[in-house]
């Protein structure tokens, strides 16, 4: 049994690491791609793609849940893999329609991959492994930043401008990633759980196929009905409207790390020919910053001494560094520029080393402030994680969805200043938050 659910864990984290090699280097290129693209029937843009992405999977979470109690976590996740794998083929022979829908169809299939995915790994583990699990297959998924991203690098390095051709390469290559992890899904084993409830099912001789698949979506309905009643009392209390701002600020860092600041460095004329490589390296090293801050903080928080509150105020440090130093290297006009290069100068002469540093600190301020709120969250709402943490992804994805629209009109400063004022203010209502579990003051509604 534990062999089996081992096997589990680690099939379930190297179908995330090809899938989101796909995906998260589609997301860190798409708005450069579609930018460089030779085809003037073609009004798409990669922002809004993104801001639709996460927007229909904020709202789509509401209904996960009964899609996976209905036809279970592994078919769910196969489904989910094959709409990742149609969003990544738009771009082969990319056409505005089809980029919009499968950008509404890969939030839909986000909703249900995370959903289904936390199902199964709980499923897979016991109270004596879910660190170990969780662990192993978040340090599977994170290196998900590495691969699609060096290819960037090598294929785009001294390039100015991406030809049609290594586009469709370059897609070609994330879409064997993505259809290889969703492949992947088909070799995982029946849980435990399952087993009982197949042979339960089976046992139900008098109920035919379609009645059991009607009882099933009953109960998943109800229980629906009764989490989404828990979320709306959890949206009143203390807690989380203290924490709010942070969430929202996690939102917006995931959209700026993710999508924009790659988009910048590539429009960076200052950078010449190594432009378009650069946005390979930075995201490689957004997710070394991202890896390093995880196993890090990890382990520092496992001592009293090194609360919470020290870990969010470094990241807020860190991300308040990374913002001065993007704001003095990379000219203001990057994120919003039409044409293939920027026109504006910044205030120094733009350092590709000076770039990296801040991908770094991005991607180390953002394992910050995610490992402390999945830690409080955890810890104040322990009964009731499922519909705590489903809020949390509720406003971080509408937070990254209204920042993916806004991203493509703002210019850099007042991106910058946006991120740096939610910054210090979720980190002061993490602080209060803190302080009330502290002195055990009772976050009911007020």
């Amino acid at each position: 049994m534990a062999d089996r659910r081992t096997y589990n864990v680690v099939v379930l984290g190297v179908g995330f690491l090809f899938i989101f090699t796909a995906f998260t280097t589609c997301g860190n290129v798409e708005q450069t791609v579609v930018k460089s693209l030779n085809n003037s029937s073609f009004s798409g843009s990669g922002y809004h793609s993104l801001g639709i992405i996460y927007g229909v999977f904020s709202f789509s979470n509401l209904l996960a849940p009964t899609v996976v109690t209905v036809i279970g976590a592994k078919l769910t996740m196969f489904l989910s893999g094959l709409l990742y794998s149609g969003y990544i083929a738009v771009f082969i022979m990319p056409s505005t329609w089809s980029f919009y829908l499968t950008s509404v169809l890969i939030g839909v299939g986000a909703a249900l991959l995370w959903t289904a995915q936390g199902n199964f790994l709980v499923e897979n583990s016991e109270a004596s492994t879910i660190n170990r699990n969780t662990g192993l297959f978040w340090g599977l998924l994170q290196c998900s930043m590495l691969f699609g991203n060096l290819y960037i690098y090598l294929d785009w390095n001294g390039k100015s401008e991406i030809s049609d051709s290594s586009r469709r390469n370059i897609f070609l290559f994330l879409l064997v990633s993505s259809i290889l992890g969703t492949l992947s899904f088909l070799v995982l084993r029946t849980s435990h759980h399952e087993e009982e409830l197949q042979s339960e099912e089976e046992g139900q001789s008098l109920l035919s196929a379609r009645a059991m698949y009607k009882n099933r979506a009953n109960t998943a309905l109800q229980d629906t009905k009764t989490e989404f009643q828990t979320i709306l009392h959890l949206l009143k209390t203390k807690t989380i409207m203290l924490l709010s701002p942070c969430m929202v600020y996690s939102g917006l860092e995931l959209s700026f790390y993710s999508g924009v600041y790659g988009t910048c460095i590539g429009a960076t004329a200052h950078f010449g020919e190594a432009a378009k490589g650069l946005i390979g390296i930075s995201g490689i090293v957004v997710g070394i910053g991202e890896i390093v801050g995880g196993g890090l903080f990890g382990l520092l928080c496992k001592n009293s001494r090194f609360r919470r509150t020290s870990v969010v105020f470094l990241g807020m440090v860190v991300h308040f560094i990374a913002s001065y130093l993007i704001f003095l290297n990379i000219p203001d006009d990057a994120p919003v520029v039409v044409e293939s290069t920027t026109k504006k100068n910044p205030f120094l002469s733009p350092s590709a080393s000076i770039a990296l540093l801040c991908s770094f600190l991005l991607g180390l301020g953002d394992s910050c402030f995610n490992t402390q709120l999945y830690s409080i969250l955890g810890y104040v709402y322990a009964e009731q994680s499922t519909p705590a943490f489903a809020i949390f992804k509720f406003i971080q994805s509408v937070s990254a969805a209204a920042a993916f629209f806004y991203s493509g009109y703002l210019l850099l400063t007042w991106q910058l200043l946006l991120l740096v004022i939610l910054g210090f203010a979720g980190t002061l209502c993490f602080f209060v938050v803190e302080r009330m579990q502290e002195y055990s003051v009772d976050s009911q509604e007020f």
